[in-house]
């Protein structure tokens, strides 16, 4: 029979392995970071807890519970691309640049006023009618 996994080292070392800090786990999860560090010494994790910590660390919530050092830092090598710092805190490199970002802002903006502009020349179309009718 395999060894029982010990879920709360389980969840530190793949934290680890991930270069997770504690409190930014803590945030992502809505608790203290105290709490994470308790949690971490728990030899069995509450499922709907697990299940949350693996989904913020981008992992299978079977990673956890069946955890094996060599194959979670396989598995995190071949398949995980590094984007859970984009989910839980600013540890990381991001996925677009803030130039073309701002530039669909600006392009938004420019839809936008001309989409006012248009109203407003219907409104002031549609008032200067009504205008025309009643003085008649």
């Amino acid at each position: 029979m395999p060894e029982k996994v010990h879920q709360g080292r389980a969840v530190k070392r793949l934290r680890e392995i991930l270069h997770v800090k504690q409190d930014v786990l803590a945030d992502a999860l809505n608790i203290s970071q105290q709490s994470v560090s308790l949690l971490e010494t728990k030899e069995t994790i509450e499922p709907e807890q697990l299940e949350l910590i693996a989904k913020t660390l981008k992992v299978p919530v079977d990673a956890i519970k069946n955890f094996n050092e060599d194959a979670a830092v396989n598995y995190i090598n071949t398949f995980h691309d590094n984007s859970v710092s984009h989910v839980i805190g600013n540890y990381g490199t991001y996925n677009f640049n803030p130039i073309d970002k701002w530039l669909e802002a600006l392009d938004e903006n420019k839809k936008l006023s001309a989409a006012l502009l248009k109203e407003k020349d219907e409104k002031i179309a549609l008032l200067e009618k009504m205008l025309a009718e009643k003085k008649k």
